[in-house]
């Protein structure tokens, strides 16, 4: 088999050292910067119980006070948060699963739009162990937010010791979790989740990154043709653990090395195109973006049955089977459309992300993958992070954070009308586009 591998250099940036922290120094230039300096306040002060501050929707909604009310000073408004971010932390050990979980939830959310590397740093630990004590004694959703909860830890310490402390503490429980099939299957949808994208983050060892990919292989090669060509039927929730599974697996993929590579081609490459049978459409879609990345990551590899794996995207690049809800064709479609070029020509939609005053380019399989998995756990913070986080910019090279002024940004925003052009525009190029690749007939048959 003659490989020649790409280049994964945003994968690649994950595993390098954090550098030194300046997000305190910069956190409130870009945090306000779509307003006055004035203050921003994270939680309501009408707000009394934790339980209700957890709830709240949004950390990064800059709301300013009202005039009658004169401004609120930046330190007490700063040293209020850490307060309430305190009470959560308090309130992980809590005897009430209610007041757990609502904790977990509140510390998340204020990870998720917000950079605390210094706050955090200094009570890791003490989050770690909150994180660990509810994996192994809660149930169900709990379990779920602590998951998630390492998740973005993970993502505030960046790639480096502390997050690494992190990693060798949670990944046994990770992994008892996955092989529990007693367990809560939310508890372990969230885990095959978790685990990857810390590993990502963390893992300082590849030989240990492959045993936590074999890990995962465990179970979604359940999912696999059996040697008579016919599938084990699974539920819906199992079936989406070993979705999950195999999307961990392939964001590890882009981080191992050639010789690792060339073990996991040899391994799967005969047996994921099966997937692409299953009746679950996330996981037809799952399979049909690992396919991608992997010609992508070994671009000149030789495999059996070629044709017929082509043959197999295009049928589901154009699927108009009647049981399948039209959603699901519809988003089906979409997704092969984009895999069937990259598998016949090594293509790949180039997507641009725009946040703030600067823009990042998706132009690969690589780039999505891992793009794709920070979104997921960031959710609407992924501007603010990419903007600010200095470990998630170092992941997509984007450099060192950018400070800009509020005069700056006003004088830099277009007027309502020249806004409008240009979205008119870009939706007339975005319907010749889409028109040559979008067979009418099929769209028809649909109805």
């Amino acid at each position: 088999m003659k490989l020649l591998f790409a280049s994964t250099g945003c994968a690649e940036a994950a595993k390098r050292r954090r550098p030194g922290s300046s997000e305190s120094a910069v956190l409130y230039v870009l945090f306000l910067a779509g307003g006055q300096h004035a203050h921003v306040q994270p939680f309501s002060d009408e707000d009394a119980s934790i339980e209700t501050l957890s709830h709240c929707s949004s950390f990064s909604d800059t709301t300013s006070v009202p005039e009658e009310g004169g401004e609120v000073n930046e330190d007490t408004a700063q040293e209020d948060f850490q307060y309430k971010l305190k009470g959560f932390i308090d309130s992980t050990v809590d005897k009430s699963a209610k007041t757990r979980q609502g904790a977990l939830d509140g510390l998340k959310t204020a990870m998720a739009n917000r950079i605390l590397y210094e706050f955090i740093s200094e009570r890791r630990m003490t989050i770690s162990d909150s994180i660990e004590r509810c994996l192994k004694k809660g149930k169900g959703e709990e379990q779920r937010a602590a998951a998630s909860l390492a998740c973005l830890l993970c993502i505030q310490l960046g790639s480096g010791i502390e997050s690494e402390e992190v990693l060798k503490t949670l990944k046994p429980v990770f992994k008892n979790i996955l092989a529990d099939g007693s367990a809560s299957v939310q508890a372990r949808q969230a885990v095959a989740t978790s685990l990857g994208l810390c590993t990502l983050v963390a893992e300082d060892d590849i030989l240990d990154v492959f045993a936590t990919m074999e890990c995962f292989e465990s179970l979604f090669s359940r999912s696999y043709a059996k040697g008579d060509g016919t599938f084990l039927s699974v539920n819906p929730q199992t079936s989406q653990l070993h979705t999950n599974a195999l999307l961990s697996w392939a964001l590890l993929l882009t981080i191992c090395s050639g010789s690792q590579l060339q073990e996991v081609l040899r391994k799967h490459m005969p047996k994921l195109p099966g997937l692409l049978e299953s009746e679950d459409v996330n996981m037809r879609i799952a399979a049909g973006e690992t396919i991608a990345l992997l010609f992508e990551l070994a671009r000149d590899m030789d495999i059996d049955n070629y044709n017929d794996l082509c043959d197999k995207l295009s049928a589901l690049a154009t699927d108009c089977n009647k049981h399948r809800a039209k959603n699901d064709k519809r988003k089906q479609r979409s997704v092969f459309r984009d895999v069937l070029k990259a598998v016949e020509e090594g293509d790949f939609q180039v997507e641009t992300i725009r946040f703030g005053t600067e823009r990042m380019t998706i132009d690969s399989w690589v780039r999505k993958r891992t793009y794709d998995t920070f979104r997921e756990f960031v959710g609407s913070g992924m501007n603010y992070h990419l903007q600010a986080n200095e470990f998630i910019r170092d992941v997509f090279e984007l450099g060192p954070p950018i400070l800009v002024d509020s005069a700056t940004m006003k004088a830099m925003k277009i007027s309502r009308f020249e806004r409008h052009l240009h979205n008119s525009a870009a939706f007339k190029a975005r319907t010749k586009a889409r028109s040559k690749f979008r067979d009418k007939r099929v769209d028809v048959g649909e109805f």
